[in-house]
């Protein structure tokens, strides 16, 4: 089957609108949130270290809990968990509320606060992934993906710009939007119709059945090279999260300017995923992965040696653009090589590597910016996501010749689910649709 589609059939189904809204409202929630938790920490203690130690707050529950949630998303209802980590994000942003009320003199509270959205998230992202091959049909996938990338990205742009404008007005007023965003999310998701796929409700739980995504992920060489090509090239090219500070010790600008900045790796994205909404990747894909990472690597240091406030929107804009290249493929091959009755486990695989790269990798910025100054952690951190795609081009190379996507997995009632999680191994060239 071919995976070209129409350019909004994904559209024309309702749950699948109902998950775009909810994500897009919720994914700008978010965003607002980061840019006035970002803000009020550094006002607060003026030290990039504390940056970092955001992102580490949010990884710290991550790790030891989202293997068990891939395999809650394989058992219950993958509805109804998006719905509550929603609520439970909705929570963090009334918490924040409250930290704001009191008057805030440390940052210890907002720690917490973050570190139980991490454990939200956890709990949401292998649920969240696994679901969206469920919404729509096998020959809308490729444009649900594509879609709802453009809508998150969408929401990376909105959200900071937002955030930075209600920041004008105190913290307290991003924090009451967040809340009311996180929860209209949460209705949104509760009024999706039963979907038409069953949970792996009868396999006992144990430490064997939450491991098997870690065993068929790295069963599949492709998969695997893809996945952790994003970790160690975002591990190391987290800039972002150095923006505060970039913001204010380099470009002189305040949190509208900060909310600008935030904004333009969305619109690069977003406009990427647009492109690949109307005109989807369908050759050369492993070219294109690594061509992503490379240009993601490349606008990182051209960001760290800029000190032109344009200069630094056009970076952070081609960084967004490359890095959209990589997430597409990467979530194309994650769902498309994984039979349903494992996919909230695979994905909670897929969801370690991300937040390994995205929490770990700002804690890492703010302790190398701490160490070495702001100016040469970002430099360093983008020679090394080059040196990384030169590294995963040659120890991949079944990836970096990938041509095509593979067909997506059908399952029929009789399948033997142990055969799916661990294949034989395939001998000759790699088959193409």
């Amino acid at each position: 089957m071919s995976l070209s589609t129409t350019k909004t059939s994904a559209l024309r189904h309702r749950n699948f609108v109902l998950y775009l809204c909810a994500r897009f409202l919720g994914a700008v929630a978010v965003q607002m949130q980061s840019v006035a938790v970002g803000w009020q920490v550094y006002a607060l203690t003026g030290d990039a270290l504390d940056l970092g130690l955001v992102g580490l707050a949010q990884f710290a529950p991550f790790v030891p809990l989202v293997l068990i949630a891939g395999q809650l998303a394989d058992r219950f209802d993958r509805r109804r968990i998006i719905m509550l980590c929603y609520a439970v994000e909705m929570l963090c942003g009334l918490l924040l509320i409250g930290f704001t009320l009191t008057g805030l003199k440390v940052v210890w509270p907002v720690f917490a606060v973050v570190a139980l959205y991490g454990s939200a998230r956890a709990f949401m992202m292998p649920s969240s992934q696994a679901i969206v091959i469920n919404l729509v049909p096998a020959e809308s996938f490729s444009n649900a993906v594509a879609l709802s990338s453009s809508s998150f990205q969408l929401a990376v742009i909105t959200g900071p710009a937002l955030g930075g404008v209600l920041y004008l007005a105190g913290p307290m007023t991003v924090y009451t939007t967040v809340s009311v965003l996180l929860g209209l999310s949460a209705i949104l998701i509760l009024s999706m119709r039963s979907l038409p796929w069953r949970t792996n409700g009868g396999e006992p739980m144990s430490w064997h059945t939450v491991l098997d995504g870690l065993h068929f992920v790295r069963s599949r060489p492709t998969v695997f090279g893809a996945i952790s090509l994003d970790l160690f090239a975002v591990l190391f090219g987290g800039a972002t999260a150095l923006l505060p500070a970039y913001a204010s010790d380099i470009l002189h600008v305040g949190p509208t300017g900060l909310g600008l900045l935030r904004t333009a790796p969305g619109a690069g994205a977003a406009l990427t995923a647009m492109l690949l909404a109307f005109a989807p990747i369908s050759r050369h894909v492993g070219r294109w992965m690594f061509g992503g990472v490379a240009v993601f690597g490349a606008a990182i240091i051209v960001l760290g040696l800029s000190t032109s406030f344009p200069l630094s929107l056009a970076a952070l804009f081609l960084l967004g653009a490359g890095d959209m290249v990589s997430v597409y493929i990467r979530h194309m091959l994650v769902q498309l090589e994984t039979p349903d009755t494992i996919r909230g486990r695979v994905s909670a695989v897929n969801s370690v590597f991300i937040g390994a790269s995205n929490e770990l990798g700002e804690f890492e910025s703010g302790l190398t910016a701490a160490w070495f100054g702001l100016t040469p952690a970002i430099i360093v951190g983008g020679a090394v996501t080059l040196a990384v795609a030169i590294v995963w081009m040659y120890g991949f190379p079944d990836l970096r010749t990938m041509d095509r996507f593979p067909h997506r997995i059908v399952e029929t009632p009789s399948s033997d689910k142990r055969n799916s999680i661990k294949p034989k191994r395939r001998s000759g060239k790699r088959r193409h649709p």
